[in-house]
């Protein structure tokens, strides 16, 4: 259910009024080293302290919330259902809970198991599948039982609005801000955050970063149309490997400045740093965008961005995998 069909800055501050109390305004923290890598100022927008691990509780809560406001009393037995490789899945999950919602959340079978227990902790129904083309059939059945409202992790307004309250806390946090980066995946937060910041200061760049082997979103900004993968690429970054969608590509395509892409190599490097050099817990998906930043490509078309914010989109990691993902 949208009970928005478009994304703007007003539908964003609504949202930031929604989160008001229930989401936590994350700090932005800095690190001279990585400074020094990168040759300017960055400043981390930690996500990874976000509730539920990752800034996907924000869009998940606010169109949660939203669906309960709207819906008639005596339809208060709400159920909601979302796919997900991961983050969003515990974003509904404890959405819904915060909300008295019921939650199924429909997963791969590979999804990290430290994303799968923390669904299954808020009290969500877990539901695990082999392939992804399995997932709206698995959805409607969940509908058809239930009577649940599907709530995109990244194609829903009121997720999208969610997401960009992070660009509202960012002009805020970050003085004289002239450009941010972030992972991008479906969108959802690349859409929301630069409705934001360019609604407000449209000087400052808006840039995505991705996977070099997920690169939808690099080759949709080159050619002005939206590509489309036949598979779902493998990636490291496990949780931006979908692509971007119909609704997030319209903001992405207006708004975003460029899009940059990182190898696997790279992505494991910034993970790294990040917990070496700043003490902080992220997972790969997360680092995408502080890969981005200390690249050689950021370095040459950036130029001129002197204060930079980078978005820490998560910290759900599966602990004992982690040698496993730093091994280079």
């Amino acid at each position: 259910m949208n009970t928005n069909d478009e994304v703007t800055l007003q539908t964003i501050e609504e949202a930031a009024r929604t989160l008001s109390g229930h989401a936590i305004r994350t700090p932005v923290e800095t690190c001279e080293t990585l400074d020094l890598l990168a040759g300017r100022r960055l400043f981390f927008k930690c996500e990874n302290f976000q509730k539920s691990g990752a800034f996907k509780f924000r869009g998940a809560f606010n169109a949660v919330s939203r669906l309960v406001r709207s819906s008639e009393p005596t339809q208060r037995e709400l159920h909601v259902v979302g796919d997900s490789s991961g983050n969003y899945a515990c974003g509904l999950a404890l959405a819904a809970q915060h909300c008295g919602v019921s939650a199924h959340v429909v997963m791969p079978n590979n999804a990290p198991e430290c994303k799968k227990q923390i669904v299954l902790s808020y009290g969500a129904t877990l539901i695990q599948r082999e392939r992804r083309q399995d997932f709206p059939q698995t959805i409607k059945q969940v509908q058809d039982l239930t009577g649940a409202v599907y709530i995109s992790g990244s194609q829903n307004p009121d997720v999208i609005s969610g997401q960009g309250t992070m660009g509202l806390e960012l002009l805020q946090q970050v003085p004289d801000l002239d450009a941010v980066i972030m992972p991008v995946g479906g969108g959802g937060m690349l859409a929301g955050v630069s409705m934001a910041i360019k609604s407000i200061c449209p000087d400052v760049r808006v840039y995505g970063a991705e996977p070099e082997v997920a690169n939808q979103a690099t080759l949709s900004l080159q050619n002005a149309e939206r590509f489309v993968y036949s598979y779902v690429p493998r990636s490291i970054a496990d949780g931006v490997v979908a692509g971007i969608g119909p609704v997030t590509w319209t903001y992405i395509r207006d708004n975003v400045d460029d899009i940059f892409t990182v190898t696997e190599d790279e992505i494991k490097n910034a993970m790294r740093l990040v917990s070496e050099r700043m003490k902080l817990v992220v997972e790969p998906s997360g680092v995408v965008g502080v890969a981005a930043a200390l690249s050689d490509s950021f370095k040459a078309r950036a130029g001129g961005c002197k204060n930079v914010a980078v978005i820490l989109s998560g910290g759900n990691v599966d602990l004992q995998k982690l040698p496993e993902l730093l091994q280079m």
